[in-house]
């Protein structure tokens, strides 16, 4: 399995987490009907629709659902290549019959693979055959999303870029709900624009756009995101100096907090920036006697003191 599955790979990472988050939505959107079926589609190739698909397919067999996931993209499908699978048979063989003996009934098992991921199984794309879209609008297609809705709780559906062939919208007609996926500063809002309204003249159900490949910085990332802000915090306090620092402004805060507003706070704190660095230089050195460490606490507590006594006059 591929590392871009990150989901199966690093669960407690922070892009695992957005692709639960999306699961979690793509679920209360669909409160009023069961979500069997999803599409996942794009407007041109190298947006991600089948990065999305994978995880989000991977989100929803760690929830415990039995999940199913289809490569509809015949032309150029590569979801066995991410999950490690055979590329054939797949769904082209098993809509056309063409490896079915005179008179040999379909057996839908023949065609459904394995994964490393529990609960996950996988259909891969197949053979690639002369007529993708004639397949799709087959009754086949519909007997067969008929027949796996009977063993799976969701069929998740990587579809083609919706730009360059028709595949997609077709299959828009026949699922729950399709999401369209956009990268970026790469796709274009017109190409989104038409895709979602051919979407959307066919009778297809849009779920939403997922916006991928957004350029964010780790620290940007982690502010937003409550366990990399905890860790940076932390890190932040380097050394003895910066604890010692950090606890005599909150020490002063706390006494001077009901008499000074913070206009006046601020310039105290300001002022005793000033004057602490030189006493906190010298803390740091082993050549200092416990006595002048004593002596140097005092003067700073003095100093506070006499700051505070300032301030009510």
């Amino acid at each position: 399995m591929k590392k871009e599955v990150i989901a199966q790979k690093d669960p407690k990472s922070p892009i695992s987490e957005v692709f639960r988050t999306l699961r979690t939505n793509i679920q209360f959107m669909s409160t009023s009907k069961k979500l069997q079926t999803l599409l996942v589609t794009s407007t041109l190739p190298g947006e991600g629709k089948s990065y999305v698909s994978s995880n989000l397919a991977v989100t929803f067999a760690q929830a415990g659902k039995k999940v199913i996931l289809i490569d509809a993209d015949m032309r150029k499908g590569r979801l066995y290549s991410i999950f490690d699978a055979s590329p054939r048979p797949g769904l082209s063989n098993y809509l056309s019959g063409m490896d079915l003996a005179e008179g040999e009934e379909q057996d839908i098992s023949k065609y459904i693979q394995p994964t490393e991921v529990k609960n996950l199984l996988l259909i891969p794309a197949g053979n690639i055959p002369p007529n993708p879209s004639e397949l799709l609008i087959s009754p086949q297609m519909n007997n067969l999303l008929e027949e796996l809705k009977e063993v799976c709780d969701i069929i998740v559906i990587d579809g083609t870029p919706c730009e360059l062939v028709t595949d997609s919208v077709i299959l828009s007609r026949i699922v729950d709900s399709t999401i369209v996926v956009a990268a970026s500063k790469q796709t274009k809002k017109d190409n989104l624009g038409r895709v979602i309204q051919n979407i959307q003249n066919v009778g297809g159900k849009l779920a939403g756009v997922v916006l991928n490949k957004v350029q964010i910085s780790s620290k940007k990332y982690g502010e937003t995101y409550y366990y990399g802000s905890t860790a940076r915090n932390v890190s932040k306090v380097q050394n003895k100096k910066d604890i010692i620092a950090m606890s005599n402004r909150e020490e002063l805060k706390r006494r001077t907090s009901n008499t000074i507003n913070q206009n006046t706070y601020k310039n105290v704190e300001e002022e005793t920036e000033k004057e602490m660095p030189k006493a906190l230089d010298n803390m740091s050195k082993p050549t200092i006697s416990v006595e002048k460490t004593n002596d140097i606490l005092n003067q700073i507590n003095s100093y506070l003191e006499n700051e505070k006594k300032n301030l009510n006059k």
